[in-house]
């Protein structure tokens, strides 16, 4: 008995092999169908037909029907050859079925894809990920709730500043992934809902990524929660200007300075609280809400005053490692070699050129989290050795108040609290961005106790000894000194470049028209001339502020630039955007007032 065997193929497959049996007209060079010739009696019909005014509205729904069916031709041109017209009519359905599905699969529309847990190897690389793996690992096996880490990465803090004052600081260079590599993205946000680029296309075969690559601009959503909200904000404002608060103290005075550096912490919450309800209303970065409220000068003024604060950081970043190196020098040459201040800072420049040569932000990842184990080292035996002197030998001499210097404490207060180019990006990267003021009232607090605590223990220790680097006051000859010296000056240095990015990134979008010199060699050459420019600016800029005393130096960058950021153009922009009551529209000039004067 023979077995019979069939043979599953697809339609599309069936209708190829059909259409290889099949005759076509050999004259024929489109695609209409010929009918065959039709009879006297047909003609006829036709004629009266025509001259049938009713009938004329059928007569054109039907070649409109005609006109929709797939057309086909055949060879068989007598009446007799009509016999295999069903034959090449459906062939014709068939491609033309195939031709429209063709033509949906070519066209990339966005996809939604729910978030997974990726343990990949880039994520395994970044600082602490094997454990954080590993934690997570284990608290799957014994079937428990993972973990709420503070930051997902460390990197996740360190891309804040890619966003500084929420402008978009992404560098284009620093992307590797081609235009043909982005074509899973939706463009949304660019070019309505499911619109694709042009100069996007699908790549094909086996190198077809799975995932797609994030874009530079692209905005992720936020999923911070408050606790890692508020321990982002402690990490971006306990920074290196702790160091100068006890000098600080001795130019105000005990008593004025801690009332004085309350009452900051409270206007300069107001102030981002403004800047905050402001973005509720205009959802754009700070300095694009100056462009929308006030026009395009306003942004501008933004963006130059977000630069030169953070060129100033950078300044006096460099003075500050100048002297801890110089007083590094002398201890260990037994004050036998004494290397100029100007000398130290232009070394400096050298080491911080190749780092103002990263473009992608994330390669700071290693230096950021390096310089922050080594702050934290720093003050806890500063806050030990300011208790056991206290405990030991008592308080000095101290002044509640001194009216000589205390402008000098105001300015050194404001470059202390200047963190409001992060608050944009810290809110941005919450799950529930109105749970952010409540968040930062926190925040601010526990940052004001820590400021206060440190200045007026190291000013009761040390008295009018005081100097405006305060680890300078710790003995020289004990070794643990000049290993804490080191290791905080290092962490100044491997901070600097973090320091800078923003500055360079902006001035970089507007001197250059070209964004990307990653196929433009010219471009990307120009902007390396211009990054050692701005370098070797900073430590000019450096080198004339290490005449005079360091403690001036950071006064006046904090009332210059800090002064505006914080007490002018936030309720400024307050004022714009809300309709708001006569008491709050007169509280809101009384701040900008206020920031004018100092």
């Amino acid at each position: 008995m023979e077995r019979s065997v069939t043979i599953d193929l697809p339609v599309e497959q069936v209708a190829k092999v059909v259409k290889r049996h099949l005759v076509y007209h050999p004259a024929s060079s489109s695609s209409s169908l010929i009918p065959p010739h039709p009879s006297r009696k047909q003609r006829q019909q036709r004629k009266q037909q025509q001259k049938q005014k009713k009938e004329q509205k059928l007569k054109q729904q039907q070649q409109e029907q005609k006109k929709q069916q797939p057309t086909y031709n055949t060879h068989h041109l007598l009446p007799g050859g009509s016999i295999l017209d069903e034959i090449y009519k459906w062939t014709a359905q068939v491609e033309s079925k195939q031709q429209k599905r063709n033509r949906t699969q070519s066209i990339s529309l966005p996809a939604h894809r729910e978030p997974t847990i990726d343990v990949s190897l880039q994520s395994l690389k970044q600082p602490g990920g094997f454990r954080r793996h590993y934690v997570l690992s284990k608290a799957a096996k014994q079937g428990k709730k993972p973990p709420n880490f503070v930051t997902s990465s460390f990197v996740e803090f360190l891309c804040l500043y890619g966003h500084f004052g929420g402008e978009n600081l992404s560098d284009a260079e620093s992307s590797s992934s081609d235009s043909s590599s982005d074509s899973y993205h939706s463009s949304e946000d660019d070019n309505g809902a499911g619109a694709s680029s042009e100069d996007d296309s699908i790549p094909e075969g086996e190198t077809m990524p799975l995932l797609s690559r994030s874009r530079p601009g692209q905005t992720l959503q936020g999923k911070a929660t408050p606790g890692k909200a508020m321990f982002l904000l402690l990490k971006s404002f306990v920074t290196t200007g702790i160091m100068f608060l006890p000098k600080a103290f001795y130019n105000g005075g005990l008593l004025f300075s801690i009332f004085a550096i309350t009452a900051w912490a409270l206007i300069s919450l107001w102030s981002f609280l403004l800047l905050v309800q402001t973005r509720l209303v205009v959802p754009a970065s700070f300095g694009d809400m100056g462009g929308v409220l006030y026009g395009s000068r306003m942004r501008v003024a933004v963006l130059v005053a977000i630069t030169l604060s953070q060129i100033g950081f950078v300044c006096a970043y460099m003075i500050f490692v100048a002297e801890n190196l110089q007083s590094l020098v002398l201890t260990f040459s037994k004050c036998r070699l004494t290397i100029p201040m100007h000398l130290l800072i232009l070394a400096q420049s050298f080491a911080f050129i190749p780092l103002a040569m990263i473009r992608k932000i994330q390669r700071l990842s290693v230096f950021a989290l390096i310089a922050d184990v080594f702050i934290v080292i720093g003050l806890i035996y500063l806050f030990y050795y300011d208790l056991k002197e206290l405990f030991t030998i008592g308080m000095v001499q101290v002044e509640m108040w001194n009216p000589l210097h205390y402008p000098l404490f105001l300015g050194t207060a404001a470059f202390t609290f200047e963190g409001i180019g992060l608050v944009i990006p810290i809110t941005e990267s919450m799950k529930d961005p109105k749970k952010f003021p409540r968040v930062l009232t926190r925040a601010l607090t526990v940052i004001t106790c820590l400021f206060i605590t440190m200045g007026a223990l190291s000013y009761m220790t040390f008295g009018e000894n005081v100097q405006t680097i305060i680890l300078l006051n710790l003995p020289s000859k004990d070794p643990m000194v000049s290993s804490i010296q080191t290791l905080y000056s290092l962490a100044i240095c491997l901070s600097i470049p973090l320091q800078l990015f923003p500055a360079i990134r902006i001035m970089e979008n507007g001197l250059f028209t070209t964004k990307s010199g990653k196929n433009n060699a010219i471009v990307k050459w120009q902007k390396n001339v211009f990054r050692v420019f701005v370098v070797f600016l900073c430590a000019g800029i450096g080198i004339i502020g290490s005449k005079d005393k360091l403690d001036k130096f950071v006064a006046l960058i904090g009332a210059l630039f800090c002064i505006p950021l914080c007490f002018v153009f936030p309720p400024l922009f307050h004022l714009k955007a809300l309709e708001l009551p006569p008491t709050r529209r007169i509280a809101n000039f009384a701040l900008i007032l206020f920031g004018i004067i100092w």
